[in-house]
């Protein structure tokens, strides 16, 4: 029962604090968390996605700004018709070549170089031919003499990029490995800084600014778009993610209008690969950034990682741009890290509440539940008959009053039992009382019926007195040995003999009390016969005789008409029993149950403790008495049943 509470105390208390807090913790993982930490991320994404588009934007503008600018310069004018006229043949005779609105173009070229992202600028006439270039790469280093005599030799009249700006139209080159510069990266590998775009614009008569007598051609270097998509600023913006000593795996890239080769990427390597080929092999992503301007990626696997990203579009031709694909990604692991320390945050604190609730739980249900386990000691103790048990009230509470209840309701329970012991044995004295008066009071009446007859006898002279004389001595002997006979039953019913235990012959006995019995039976026609061996028991022989006695009169007594009495006598399983078998009316089934109470009795003589007395002394020698209906009635068997003497304790 104490299991049982206790075990009740810690469900309620998992139930009423555990469970909810499971709730809570099982809520704030799924719907906060998790939700909304990818959530925030994708947004994060696609918007970082648009800024990085906007800052290519803005580059690629200023790249066709720039060109456009130097393109609307009088000075390129100039140097062209300076170069058409030297080319012409229209100097004077002894005038020498004049070269300085070139070299101030040069000069100009060359400190544009230095200061931007340029690799080299080339002015041509309207034939295609160099007029002027820059001299110096961005580092001030001069152009090795064989790339500038490669550039001036070369002709560039049917490059798309002169044919488009010979009829007014600026032209952009997309991302590609120029021939015109020389490699500045010889390492192995693939190197942003060896790739270019290409700017043109077309150089416009002063005088005529409908006429195009040349193009401006420019050469950027790839290296300033390539760190757009790897500056730190993107994993920067996602630091909080991972924490202030680790780096977020966020990273960008740019493809192609194609939206599936890669110009731009953290890892070189990948520039010119197919977003949809077997390499990659992620041709959703493809499909996304052909049918979308902007947006996001559904996740994805790269290389064994779960990924999330946006993509932006940047402007197209029609805006002066490259309609390139922008993209920003970063690892799942990245975006739920939080959340995994947050999950595990949340199990650490449940785990905790769990182990405090359940040992406080515990503290108290055992604070509980140990009142009510002394409790339960106590009424042990009062259940085995120790009314002195008291609990000891420690406290005020329901268990304390419950506590008190008890020490009052066993002390009442002493009492009482007290008082009715007391009553019982008051009604035991009296009941003893009135039969020993009874019983006596029989004897007596002859007694002084005949003690009168007998002086009347004598104060008369009457001629009978010796003959009554005789026979109230003959009374008053009788009346004697039956007062006797009663003080003799109640002296043995009240257990104060020390009996004697010597080996007894059971079969013996038996014939012994048959043959005093023999003129009470042929007297009364009753057949008695015996069967079996018998055997030796301990027992008082005095008393054992007197039990035989007993059962045999009784047996006599219920066959006034005459009838069959038969004893066996049998051992077995080192007892020896014997059955005393009659074949009178048998007995009531509401008479059986009261059969071996004291003063009990159905016959119209007797003190009713024959049948008491039996029972205590069989039992003393170890052994049991009963009596049943015979079967096949009618008629009852008494069985006695003692131990052998070779089993039997003196």
């Amino acid at each position: 029962m104490v299991r049982r509470i206790s075990t009740k105390l810690l469900l309620a208390v998992l139930a009423a604090v555990v469970i909810p807090f499971l709730g809570f913790a099982v809520f704030v993982d799924n719907q906060m968390a998790e939700r909304m930490s990818r959530q925030v991320v994708l947004y994060a994404l696609k918007g970082l996605a648009a800024d990085l588009a906007s800052k290519v934007d803005r580059q690629v503008a200023q790249y066709i700004r720039d060109v456009g600018l130097w393109a609307e310069s009088p000075t390129c004018d100039w140097a062209i018709a300076e170069f058409e006229d030297e080319q012409a043949g229209r100097l004077e005779p002894g005038e020498q070549t004049d070269t300085r609105f070139r070299e101030l173009q040069r000069l100009q070229f060359d400190a544009a170089v230095r200061v931007s992202d340029i690799d080299l600028l080339l002015l041509l006439d309207s034939r295609g031919r160099v007029v002027i270039s820059n001299s110096i790469d961005g580092q001030g280093r001069r152009l090795p003499l064989d790339v500038k005599v490669a550039l001036y030799a070369r002709d560039f009249s049917a490059e798309p990029w002169f044919l488009a700006g010979m009829e007014g139209r600026p032209y952009s080159t997309d991302h590609h490995v120029s021939d015109l510069v020389p490699v500045q990266n010889t390492a192995p590998g693939k190197h942003p800084e060896n790739y270019h775009l290409g700017f043109s614009a077309p150089v416009r008569s002063l005088a005529d600014p409908e006429q195009v007598i040349g193009v401006l051609h420019s050469l950027v270097n790839w290296k300033p778009i390539q760190d757009e998509v790897s500056l730190p600023v993107m994993k920067n913006y996602f630091q909080g993610l991972v924490g202030p000593h680790e780096f977020p795996s966020a990273y960008g890239w740019i493809w192609a209008a194609d939206a599936d080769t890669i110009i731009g990427h953290p890892n070189t390597e990948l520039y010119g690969q197919r977003v949809s080929g077997p390499d990659i092999g992620l041709p959703q992503m493809v499909e996304k950034a052909r049918s979308e301007e902007w947006g996001l990626y559904d996740e994805y696997t790269f290389r064994g990682k779960r990924k999330n990203a946006a993509f932006k579009r940047t402007a197209g031709p029609e805006q002066g741009g490259f309609h390139w694909v922008v993209g920003v990604g970063i690892d799942n692991d990245d975006i739920f890290k939080q959340v995994r320390e947050l999950r595990g945050l949340l199990l650490k604190s449940t785990l905790a509440v769990l182990l405090l609730a359940v040992l406080m739980t515990m503290v108290i249900a055992r604070r509980t539940t140990s009142p009510i386990e002394e409790l339960q000691r106590h009424m042990q103790r009062v259940a085995s008959g120790d009314l002195d048990a008291r609990i000891e009230v420690r406290s005020k509470d329901e268990l304390g009053q419950l506590a008190e209840a008890f020490n009052r309701m066993t002390a009442e329970i002493k009492d009482q039992r007290e008082q009715l012991v007391r009553a019982e044995k008051d009604a035991a004295w009296r009941e003893m009382a009135r039969q020993i008066a009874h019983d006596i009071k029989n004897p007596l009446t002859p007694i002084k019926l005949s003690a009168d007859l007998l002086r009347r006898a004598k104060d008369e002279n009457s001629p009978e007195f010796d003959r009554i004389f005789d026979r109230t001595i003959e009374t008053l002997q009788r009346q004697v040995e039956h007062l006797r006979e009663i003080s003799s039953d109640f002296h043995a019913l009240t257990g104060s003999h020390n009996p004697q235990r010597v080996p007894v012959d059971v079969g013996a006995m038996l014939d012994e009390v048959l043959a005093l019995d023999a003129a009470w039976a042929e007297a009364q026609h009753v057949t008695v016969t015996r069967s079996g061996a018998g055997g030796t028991v301990l027992a008082d022989p005095g008393l054992l005789r007197r039990v035989l006695i007993n059962l045999i009169s009784n047996a006599f007594d219920a066959m006034p008409a005459g009838g069959e009495l038969h004893c066996e006598l049998s051992t077995g399983d080192g007892e020896l029993l014997l059955d005393l078998r009659d074949t009178g009316p048998g007995i009531p089934d509401d008479v059986r149950p009261h059969l071996f109470e004291p003063y009990f009795t159905t016959r119209t003589a007797g003190t009713g403790l024959g049948l008491a007395i039996a029972r205590r002394v069989v039992e003393e020698m170890g052994g049991r008495i009963s009596l049943v209906p015979a079967e096949p009635g009618p008629g009852t068997v008494a069985s006695i049943v003692l131990p052998l003497a070779g089993d039997a304790t003196a």
